[in-house]
């Protein structure tokens, strides 16, 4: 049985189509992955054409093939959207990334409120992106999401040019720190969704 991880945060520009397109890319190493663009903007769906490794597609029929896949990853619109409803009732992780900014923290509350709305039992992490080194904000800013009471993963993602071009070279392969960090990131999710028990 295939597991779903939803990517998601309501406001803008929180790396969601960055984080969802690179956490394939490493979990393709080892696993069977298809990503859902449920993203109207297509950010992933529009380079379906040179990503290799792991399928992408805006095709609501993906779903009845999910069985093909270990894990499918869903990016989604930075915005309430319809389609979220039906989507995370069916996620067994919501990764909800966010930047280190007092506004982007504020916006965090709407996006774990909807998910509470829509499913008790949902599982949900947060991630910190696009962090900048050893800023006192980043320590104000982990206290504040951590009185939202969902759990704040202690691995982040920094800041790099590497990662925001990541696209263009297919990876990051020439960076070890952001290699690193999203080893880290991708084994927490196999951890939270138990994947290896299961392949």
């Amino acid at each position: 049985m295939s597991r779903i991880a939803l990517i998601m945060n309501q406001k803008g520009g929180a790396g969601k189509s960055t984080i969802s397109f690179l956490a394939a890319t490493y979990l393709s190493e080892n696993f069977k992955v298809g990503v859902f663009d449920a993203d109207p903007q297509g950010s992933l769906s529009q380079l379906s054409n040179i990503i290799s490794g792991f399928e992408v597609s805006n095709d609501w029929n993906f779903f009845k093939k999910k069985s093909e896949f270990d894990i499918i990853l869903i990016d989604t619109p930075p915005y309430l959207s319809s389609d979220l409803k039906k989507l995370i009732p069916i996620a067994d992780l919501i990764i909800i990334p966010t930047k280190v900014g007092v506004l982007d923290v504020m916006a965090i509350s709407a996006t774990i409120n909807l998910v509470k709305s829509i499913s008790k039992k949902a599982e949900m992490v947060i991630i910190m992106n696009m962090v900048k080194p050893n800023t006192s904000l980043t320590k104000e800013v982990t206290q504040k999401l951590k009185s939202y009471n969902v759990p704040v993963s202690e691995i982040f993602i920094s800041d790099l040019v590497d990662i925001t071009r990541s696209f263009l070279v297919q990876g990051v392969r020439r960076n070890e720190k952001a290699q690193l960090q999203f080893q880290l990131l991708t084994n927490m999710i196999l951890e939270k969704i138990n994947l290896k028990s299961i392949n």
